[in-house]
């Protein structure tokens, strides 16, 4: 977590848009995503997933969550 982001969960430290690698907070993320279809890591972090998904775009984040209701 980060002052500017309290409840970003996203561990990719590396990614130019993480919110301690920039000033904007989780704009740039979710912008970045919306363009590409894709939900943000963060989303994904808060199921409990056996595994690292694949990609991130709006139907494995559906998938997902229907595994949990399984």
């Amino acid at each position: 977590m980060n002052n500017l982001s309290p409840f970003c969960t996203c561990t990719d430290l590396e990614c130019p848009m993480h919110p301690t690698n920039q000033e904007r907070g989780c704009g740039p993320c979710i912008a970045k995503n919306l363009k590409l279809r894709e939900i943000p890591s963060c989303f994904f972090n808060s199921l409990d997933l056996p595994e690292k998904p694949k990609s991130y775009f709006y139907e494995d984040f559906a998938r997902a969550v229907l595994s949990q209701e399984e």
